[in-house]
């Protein structure tokens, strides 16, 4: 900051001198005026500061009577303790077993068709079934070479032609198929493949709508077949006939005349044995002998059983009843067969086609298509302790992938199998659902998604009085019991209560109490 000028004098006056007092006098006022300059230019900083001097001054004073939140937290008492009640509630109480499960077309399996006997290509010329299409018992699989494939239920896979004369256990597999699909053919209980099987046979093909397989060299064939079987069936009789004759016939008569010879022989040791004075030992050894021989003789002459073989003569006869049956039927070139090209045989009907790997022109050279049981399941495993909860019928319901449920059945609970050489299933069971009723829309939504699925297995029959866990304690002797609070000064009473069900947390209680009383859980 600049001071005030003054000029120097031009010559040093002398002390005391009248002038050093005149200056002193001018020296005053110039320093006044400086301060006063100093104060007026600087007006604004000099407010500021006086302010800021009066603010902190007032900061300081009220920082001795002002308090924060925090600090009065701090510094107050703690709330008196109290109880933590809660009220007796009015609910249904359920406990559920909660798995989760593979939703699939159960029991996957391969299609092939015998082709064999067809003696060329097998040329697929028709009905190739789509992906998601249904067979049933009577349906058509395929087309192969204009002949149709015709889907029948069992389980025997097909090894032969089927024609009158021959029997075995495919024979009365295609009787009892026949018979599901409302023909009649025949005894189901024989396993010959007769006239009244070509019938049904035949009718068989009129449902489907495919003409009867041509007979060609086969007529000959099966006419022969009949024959045959005429000639074995009469020779059977002849030789059944043969075997109760010589049963009903005895003893021959160089049988008879041995065994009375040697019945005298007997008799005359006897006598002579007597005559000689034989020692007792000896006479009595030739006693026993002629009462062996005595009796020898009864059992040869007296008459056989002869039922049995009566009974071997009746079969053959009915044989022979049945042989000329199919030879008749054969030789008026009635009779139908059924070529092992034409038949397919499923397990568990109706089945879904999964996948298709012929086309209409291409051939056959190895599996045709893939199918699946035609229903949608649901399949999951629980531990051993969950599976013995439940039980074939129980409800359940699926949680379904747009966040609404549907109602499903067990259909099933069974201890699961461990992959080989693995025990990474032992304890665990496989419980196996069938949804209710599907649209469209949901099955496509379910299929091959990973769901949840809850069953109940216990639960309440309607609304009953409960509480948390907590409020339930024991008394001295055992018993249940709630402590109540009376809503003065937190002042409580213990009831003692009868427990029930308990599920989500709560348990269920009755006794003196009632809806909304409070009950003590903590303090």
């Amino acid at each position: 900051m600049a001071l005030p000028f003054r000029k120097k004098p031009a010559a040093e006056p002398a002390a005391g001198s009248e002038l050093e007092l005149s200056d002193a006098e001018s020296v005053g006022p110039s320093r006044s005026q400086g301060w006063g300059r100093l104060l007026r230019g600087n007006k604004t900083m000099w407010v500021v500061a006086a302010v800021a001097v009066v603010s902190l001054v007032a900061g300081l004073a009220l920082g001795q009577f002002i308090v924060s939140p925090g600090q009065a937290a701090a510094d107050a008492d703690g709330p008196k303790a109290g109880l933590i009640t809660v009220p007796i509630e009015s609910r249904q109480l359920a406990n559920d077993v909660t798995i989760r499960g593979d939703a699939t077309y159960a029991d996957s399996v391969e299609v092939k068709i015998e082709t064999g006997e067809l003696g060329g290509p097998a040329v697929v010329t028709g009905q190739v079934p789509e992906v998601g299409s249904t067979f049933d018992a009577a349906s058509v699989a395929l087309e192969v070479t204009g002949r149709p494939v015709i889907v029948l239920p069992g389980d025997l896979p097909v090894y032969r032609t089927l024609r009158v004369g021959v029997s075995g256990p495919d024979v009365t597999q295609l009787k009892h198929a026949l018979n599901a699909v409302g023909i009649n053919p025949g005894s189901v209980s024989s396993p010959m493949y007769d006239a009244a099987t070509s019938t049904a046979v035949a009718a068989l093909y009129a449902k489907v709508g495919y003409p009867l397989p041509s007979s060609g060299e086969e007529t000959g064939d099966m006419l022969r077949s009949a024959k045959d079987a005429v000639s074995a069936a009469n020779s059977g009789v002849a030789a059944a006939q043969r075997t109760l004759d010589e049963a009903r016939a005895g003893a021959t008569t160089v049988e008879r005349t041995t065994q009375d010879m040697a019945v005298r022989k007997a008799e005359r040791d006897y006598d002579d044995g007597v005559a000689a004075a034989l020692s007792p030992s000896e006479i009595a050894t030739l006693k026993d002998q002629l009462t062996l021989e005595y009796t020898a003789r009864d059992a040869l002459l007296a008459p056989r059983d002869v039922s049995a073989e009566l009974a071997d003569l009746t079969a053959a006869q009915q044989q022979v009843v049945s042989a000329k049956e199919a030879l008749s039927a054969a030789t008026n070139g009635t009779l139908t067969f059924l070529p092992a090209s034409e038949v397919l045989y499923l397990p568990g009907l109706p089945r879904r086609v999964d996948e298709i790997t012929v086309e209409r022109g291409s051939t056959i050279s190895a599996a045709v298509m893939r199918v699946s049981g035609a229903t949608l399941v649901i399949s999951g495993t629980a531990t051993e302790a969950d599976a013995k909860l439940l039980k074939e019928g129980d409800a359940a319901s699926l949680a379904m992938p747009d966040g609404s449920t549907h109602p499903a059945t067990v259909a099933s609970v069974a201890p699961a199998e461990a992959a080989e050489g693995s025990t990474e299933s032992a304890g665990r069971y496989t419980v196996v659902l069938t949804p209710a009723e599907l649209s469209d829309e949901q099955l496509q939504a379910l299929q091959g998604n990973n769901v949840r699925v809850s069953v109940p297995v216990s639960s309440t029959a309607g609304d009953v009085l409960a509480v948390p866990l907590a409020a339930l304690t024991a008394g001295p002797g055992g018993e249940s019991r709630v402590e109540i609070a009376t809503g003065d000064d937190d002042e409580t009473r213990l009831v003692e209560v009868t427990s029930g069900l308990a599920a989500d947390g709560y348990v269920e209680i009755s006794g003196d109490i009632a809806e909304g009383d409070l009950v003590v859980v903590g303090r």
